[in-house]
C-alpha cells in the first residue's frame, strides 16, 4: 500500500527565501564593514607613514639658550707697554762721527754727552762768518765817524744837506750789515754746538745706530737715527676697550697686569686718561694706564694682559663657540622661533673666551640657538628642536 505524499506547509518557501535574503544582506554588511575597516586602517597607516616620513625629513637640531656672564666678571685685554718718554736722536749738523760715549743699556742724565761729530765745513764757515763780522764792524765804525763829522759840518753850513743825508744813510746800512753778520755768526755757532749730541732727558739708551767715522747727515729725512733714549721710571700701558665696555672704564679705574716674562707676579696700574672717542674703524676706546717702574724690572715694548674688574651692572650674553656661522653677510647664529622654523640673526661678537664667545648685540636671553648648524641651513626652514642635554656630572670614585 503506497505511503501518502507529505506537502510543505503553506508559506515555507517564502520564509526560506527571506532567511536566505537576510543572510545575504548580513554577509554584505559584514563584507562592507570589513572593507571599511580595512580601508580605514590603510588610510590611518598611510597618514602615520606620511607624518613619519615628514618628521624624518624635517631637520632635527639641538638648541641652547644664551647664558649671562658672571657678576663682577673680568675684562681681559691685550696691552702694549711703552716708555714714559722716548725720543729718537738725530744729528742737527753734518760731518763725521768723531766718537761715541754711550752704548745701549747705558743710563744717562739730561744733557749728558752721547757722541761728538767732527764738522770741518761748519768750522770753516764759522771762521769766515767771524771774519765777515769783523769787516762789517770796521765799516760800521768808519761810517759812524764819518756821519758824526758830516753832521757837525752841516751845522756850520759847510756841506749840503744832501751830502749829510748820504752819510747818515750809509751809516744805517753799515749798521744793518754788521747786525746781519753777527746773526750769521750766531747761527753757525749754534750749528757747531750741535756737534755735541746730548741726551734730551734722563733715561736709558735703547739703541745706537752709528759708529766712529760714519758720515752724518743733518735732519730726520736725510739722516739716520743715531741714538734712542727712553725714560722708563714710569711705563705707559695702552689698551683698546670694546664699545660695549667703554662706559665702564673711566679715569681712575684700576687694573692688574700680567707679563709673560714674570708669570708669578701681578702688577697694579691705574687708568690715567682715555681718548674720549671711539675708533671709527675698530669701535674701541683707547685707554692709557701708568705703572711705576723705578726699579727697571719691566721693559718697554712688551705685551701684557690688562685685567679690569667690571662692575656688577655690566653683564653680557655668551654662547658656545660651535653656534656661530661666518657668512658673506657677516657673523650670524641660527635660532628657532615659536613655529619651529629657522630665524637667522646677525650678531656683534665680543670677547673670545675659548669655549664660549660673548654676544654684544643682536640676541636675546630667551632665544633658542641651534648648536652645530649645517652650512646649508636657511632662514625659514622647518626644524625639530630639542634642548641640549646637560653635561654629565661625575662623582668621586665613579667615572663618567
Amino acid at each position: 500500500m503506497a505511503e501518502p505524499v507529505q506537502h510543505a506547509p503553506p508559506g515555507h518557501d517564502q520564509r526560506l527565501r527571506q532567511r536566505v535574503r537576510r543572510l545575504a544582506w548580513i554577509a554584505l554588511v559584514v563584507a562592507l564593514l570589513l572593507a571599511a575597516i580595512g580601508i580605514t586602517m590603510r588610510l590611518v597607516t598611510r597618514s602615520h607613514l606620511r607624518k613619519r616620513t615628514a618628521s624624518d625629513a624635517t631637520l632635527a637640531v639641538t638648541t641652547v639658550k644664551p647664558e649671562w656672564s658672571d657678576a663682577g666678571d673680568e675684562l681681559v685685554l691685550p696691552g702694549t707697554v711703552q716708555a714714559y718718554m722716548e725720543a729718537a736722536i738725530y744729528a742737527r749738523t753734518s760731518g763725521y762721527l768723531n766718537r761715541w760715549y754711550t752704548d745701549i743699556g747705558a743710563r744717562v742724565h739730561k744733557g749728558q754727552l752721547l757722541a761728538l761729530i767732527d764738522t770741518p765745513e761748519v768750522d770753516r764757515q764759522l771762521a769766515q762768518a767771524r771774519a765777515d763780522l769783523a769787516t762789517a764792524e770796521a765799516n760800521l765804525a768808519l761810517a759812524r765817524t764819518t756821519n758824526e763829522r758830516w753832521q757837525v759840518l752841516l751845522k756850520t753850513k759847510s756841506v749840503s744837506q744832501q751830502d749829510a743825508d748820504t752819510r747818515a744813510a750809509d751809516f744805517a746800512a753799515k749798521t744793518t750789515s754788521a747786525e746781519s753778520a753777527a746773526q750769521n755768526v750766531a747761527r753757525l755757532q749754534d750749528l757747531e754746538s750741535y756737534k755735541r749730541v746730548t741726551a734730551p732727558f734722563a733715561g736709558v739708551v735703547t739703541a745706537r745706530n752709528t759708529d766712529v767715522g760714519a758720515l752724518i747727515n743733518a735732519g730726520q729725512s736725510s739722516g739716520t737715527e743715531l741714538f734712542r733714549v727712553a725714560d722708563v721710571h714710569k711705563l705707559r700701558i695702552y689698551a683698546q676697550v670694546p664699545e660695549a665696555y667703554a662706559g665702564a672704564i673711566t679715569v681712575g679705574t684700576k687694573a692688574e697686569l700680567n707679563f709673560a716674562e714674570r708669570p708669578q707676579e701681578t702688577y697694579s696700574a691705574e687708568t690715567v686718561r682715555t681718548s674720549n672717542a671711539l675708533d671709527p674703524t675698530a669701535r674701541t676706546l683707547q685707554v692709557e694706564l701708568q705703572l711705576d717702574n723705578r726699579d727697571g724690572t719691566l721693559l718697554p715694548g712688551a705685551y701684557t694682559d690688562v685685567r679690569f674688574k667690571l662692575p656688577e651692572s655690566v653683564k653680557t650674553l655668551r654662547l658656545p663657540e660651535n653656534t656661530f656661522m661666518f657668512r658673506a653677510a657677516g657673523l650670524q647664529v641660527a635660532t628657532v622661533d615659536g613655529t619651529q622654523h629657522v630665524k637667522m640673526k646677525d650678531i656683534t661678537m665680543g670677547r673670545d673666551l675659548g669655549k664660549t664667545i660673548e654676544v654684544l648685540k643682536g640676541l636675546g636671553p630667551d632665544d633658542q640657538v641651534i648648536v652645530n648648524p649645517p652650512d646649508s641651513i636657511l632662514d625659514g626652514v622647518a626644524v625639530r628642536a630639542a634642548a641640549k642635554p646637560p653635561a654629565p656630572t661625575t662623582t668621586a670614585g665613579n667615572p663618567p
